[in-house]
């Protein structure tokens, strides 16, 4: 009662909050987080993590292996974002300032036991990559140096790189660029140490300033530092006009058919009617066939109507969620210099968004003659949060045991559950209210019988499993190809910047989704089976079945990851995106067949 009686003090007090979820460091989601320097200024490089190369998801702290580390480790203060992101910064022993040149210097010495040295044997057999953080721009690159040679004899050397070379430019009073290079030094060999032996170590470095005519970061392309996406852009561009293509025609295709049939189904019924005007509708009834005849029990309301109501309602969510995200990714409000921009938007509108799922669910139940409206407000704010708890329990109870990096602070946790608690939650019951009361009656344009009509045995290729397999294949296939784009970022290391081809991939799954259910629909109801309700939301719906079989695919056939904690985490965050996709494409398949349900029995004559 305090949350809807004060809702001026509830602003208030928490969009402060919102707002830092959103900003992070408190910078504007588009404006590029640069320092401005003078001549000698110093520049701090943030160490940050390391693990393995091939499983992005993996993260340890950069300390946690035997490096040169200062007395007392200082933290940088972390957006929520990178929290997320499995950042962990640290201030580093390494001495940089603006424009001045370093050549060799010495970083620190150190004094290795035989089992610090097996740590770091373990770490460059597992291509174990580090980031380094300057001005907010990542340096990777390789903690040592692996060479396999030879069958007979077999030989295996691996060597520690003990000296960085870091390249900066800059323009003007700003960092433009910076990376990290072993180019031209050799690395130490851990080769051959006996268990009771140390070993001596000397970490160096040097720093190169060079000036540069580029003004942004975003502007920087040099070599393969242009990512993944800006080498395959051509390929990229042919594969989605391709697909483009054979949807319009897929689209077309259905639409004529469709149009064609139903100009004839609707002027064959109604020069019927009016034939057998003077005869009874059960005289009708009897003499006809086809989805006419169920106009009796095609509006007649499904079982678990609650459950229906809140999939729609959370469905409807992660539309407004997926668009609202690629606008502000086509806006420009996401730097990809930003550490986790992406996820503190996401977290934000997930919470401001649950309005639309409580709003959606509860005005539908209410139009089906559904009463408990408190418990169907209860069961659309559980219906993705709570298995989304349980896979994020189960992942993080893992990456916790494993001493990752992507394992969440208790106060990120407790923040993530106060925004639930006090923003999610009182904004579903908010939109639930209102979709309550702003609720009119159904309005079917046929009436429905007290009796229900037996529906006849139906043929194998209109069962449901058919269905699932055609409606979920279809939009599917016009997806597949930005599909693995999308797995190769989001389980990768590349930023992904085409976000206008993301757009119109996203406005042709729906659009396919829809026409896919309309058809669907019309043969179903042509067979004179009415239970539609369920059906249309599961048959575009399991096109996230089809989108978490790709991830096994990708995983075992596309990538090189291993390990309990990469795959505990791919698996899990894959089963839990198929079901967001089930969630979504389930609603738009239920609203069109209902729009192309209601559109044909309006325009049918009947007493």
């Amino acid at each position: 009662m305090t949350v809807l009686g004060h809702p001026g003090s509830w602003s208030c007090r928490w969009l402060p909050l919102l707002l830092l979820l959103l900003l992070g460091t408190g910078r504007d989601p588009g404006v590029e987080g640069v320092t401005h320097y003078k001549a000698g200024d110093p520049v701090i490089l943030y160490v940050n993590k390391v693990g393995p190369y091939h499983n992005p998801q993996e993260t340890y702290h950069y300390y946690q292996l035997p490096v040169c580390c200062p007395e007392k480790i200082r933290h940088k203060s972390l957006s929520l974002g990178e929290v997320l992101d499995g950042d962990r910064m640290a201030e580093s022993l390494y001495e940089i300032r603006f424009r001045e040149n370093v050549e060799k210097r010495i970083l620190c010495h150190m004094q290795l036991s035989s089992a610090q040295v097996e740590q770091l044997r373990q770490a460059i057999e597992e291509l174990y990559y580090f980031e380094f953080v300057v001005d907010d721009l990542p340096i990777r690159g390789f903690v040592g140096y692996m060479e396999e040679s030879g069958f007979l004899p077999h030989s295996h050397k691996i060597g520690l790189w003990t000296h960085l070379d870091f390249h900066l430019e800059f323009h003007g009073d700003r960092i433009i660029f910076a990376n990290v290079s072993v180019r031209d030094v050799k690395p130490h060999s851990l080769d051959g140490l006996r268990p009771d032996e140390f070993l001596g170590l000397t970490h160096t470095y040097s720093v190169r300033w060079s000036e540069t005519s580029v003004e942004r970061r975003s502007d920087r392309r040099r070599g393969d530092d242009g990512g993944f996406f800006p080498r395959t852009l051509e390929i990229h561009w042919l594969s989605i006009i391709n697909s483009m293509v054979l949807v319009f025609l897929l689209v077309g295709f259905v639409a004529v058919i469709l149009m064609r049939v139903l100009r004839n189904d609707l002027a064959r019924y109604n020069l019927d009617e009016e034939t057998t005007s003077g005869g009874s509708g059960d005289d009708f009834d009897q003499g006809d066939n086809g989805w006419k005849i169920i106009h009796t029990d095609v509006f007649r309301f499904p079982p678990y109507r609650g459950l229906l109501c809140a999939v729609l309602g959370v469905g409807a969510q992660f539309l407004a969620l997926g668009t609202g995200i690629i606008v502000m990714a086509l806006l420009g409000m996401f730097n990809v210099h930003r550490h986790g921009a992406i996820n503190s938007a996401a977290i934000l509108l997930y919470a401001l968004t649950c309005c639309i799922s409580g709003y959606v669910s509860s005005h539908f139940y209410r139009q089906i003659g559904g009463e408990r409206w408190v418990w169907n407000i209860i069961l659309t704010t559980s219906l993705f949060s709570v298995p989304f708890f349980l896979t994020w329990s189960v992942v993080n109870s893992v990456h916790w045991a494993n001493g990752s990096t992507q394992a969440l602070p208790a106060t990120t946790i407790l923040l993530l559950l106060t925004v639930w608690l006090l923003v999610g939650f009182p904004l579903t019951v908010i939109g639930g209210i209102f979709g309550k009361n702003n609720a009119s009656p159904f309005d079917a344009p046929c009436r429905t019988k007290n009796i229900a009509r037996e529906i006849p045995p139906q043929p194998w290729y209109k069962s449901t499993l058919v269905h699932m397999t055609v409606g979920g294949f279809l939009p599917f296939s016009a997806i597949s190809v930005e599909l693995y784009y999308i797995f190769a970022t989001v389980w990768g290391r590349e930023q992904y910047t085409l976000y206008g081809i993301l757009f119109f991939v996203f406005a042709i799954l729906l659009s396919v989704g829809a026409c896919i259910s309309i058809a669907l629909t019309y043969f179903q109801l042509s067979g004179e089976d009415y239970h539609w309700w369920w059906r249309s939301v599961l048959s575009v719906g399991s096109t996230g079945l089809f989108i978490f079989f790709y991830s096994v695919f990708y995983y075992a056939r596309r990538s090189n990851m291993s390990g309990v904690v990469q795959t505990v985490e791919f698996f899990g965050y894959s089963l839990l995106t198929g079901y967001v996709f089930f969630l979504m494409l389930g609603t738009i398949s239920f609203f069109s067949s209902l729009k192309f349900i209601r559109y044909i029995y309006v325009n049918l004559k009947m007493d």
